[in-house]
């Protein structure tokens, strides 16, 4: 098929354009390509820039939009398991004395059951674990998103977290996604999540700015200082719905028996016929159920 010189133009136009916004800052627009098959006659074949990841409307009076669960009548049973990737600006001397803030068993773990999940990564640990914050994001089982640059609070009073000031948010989550860009992340994806879960209308108002779409969770997994995988599992299968998104953390130090939790998880969500997501799939759907 030969393609009209007017949707050339048209796709050139396009991927300048995903040139500009990426230069702009925030999150980037992705840099996959979809490449057309090749002509009869031999004609190179067009590279077409891959949409951008969905994300929500913004909320009333310009207000990030907040995202919890999916749709829940789908007529079919999605989850997302999520994993926060944390480590603070103030326990970077702890990983450096050795503390570990990883935990490469849990993604193995995810890779041998072939899950889907989005990592809420920070910064800061992207800078400490380079080399696994880019096998995370190159891998296309995974998503990367951002959950700030150092685990600040962005609201008061948020579980004994130190506040970010309100000018400094967008300057912090675009810092996140240069640690990302720095570590090897090539497609950070438009989603944030607040540390601790907090937030406000200010801090909403102020992530507007970054064009991202702030996730939360229905589903609560209680890991963190848990001792008993069992307990975990059970909390999160006696509350898991259709378009659940299970809170969960990548961090030995403080969470350390996630991997042995995901594998009583995984295969109990199967039997119920579960079926495992990552969290643009369920933004994706409550976008189109809502527009």
């Amino acid at each position: 098929m030969i393609v009209p010189v007017r949707i050339v133009r048209a796709l050139c136009a396009l991927g300048a354009l995903g040139v500009a916004l990426t230069a702009c800052g925030g999150p980037r627009a992705s840099s996959r390509v979809v490449t057309a098959t090749a002509t009869a006659t031999g004609t190179p074949p067009h590279p077409v820039v891959a949409s951008r990841p969905p994300t929500l409307a913004p909320g009333p009076a310009g207000l990030a939009p907040v995202f919890e669960h999916g749709p829940r009548d789908r007529g079919e049973k999605t989850v997302a398991l999520t994993f926060d990737a944390d480590l603070t600006e103030e326990q970077g001397a702890r990983a450096a004395a050795g503390e570990r803030f990883d935990n490469p068993r849990l993604i193995a773990t995810l890779r041998r059951l072939k899950v889907p999940a989005t990592v809420f990564m920070t910064g800061r640990w992207a800078e400490e674990y380079p080399i696994q914050a880019r096998s995370i994001g190159r891998d296309p089982l995974f998503e990367v998103a951002n959950h700030s640059y150092g685990h600040q609070a962005f609201s008061a009073d948020c579980r004994g977290l130190p506040t970010l000031a309100a000018d400094r948010v967008a300057a912090d989550v675009e810092r996140a996604y240069t640690a990302f860009r720095a570590a090897g992340v090539a497609d950070p994806m438009p989603y944030f999540r607040f540390p601790g879960g907090c937030y406000d209308r200010r801090a909403l108002r102020a992530l507007r700015a970054s064009g991202v779409t702030a996730v939360q969770w229905d589903v609560a997994g209680g890991d963190t200082a848990a001792t008993d995988p069992a307990a975990v599992a059970r909390d999160v299968l006696e509350r898991v719905r259709p378009g659940s998104v299970v809170a969960l953390h990548c961090v030995r130090s403080t969470a350390p028996v996630t991997e042995r939790a995901v594998r009583m998880i995984v295969p109990a969500l199967r039997e119920r016929g579960f079926r495992l997501v990552k969290v643009s799939e369920l933004v994706g759907a409550t976008a189109a159920t809502t527009s």
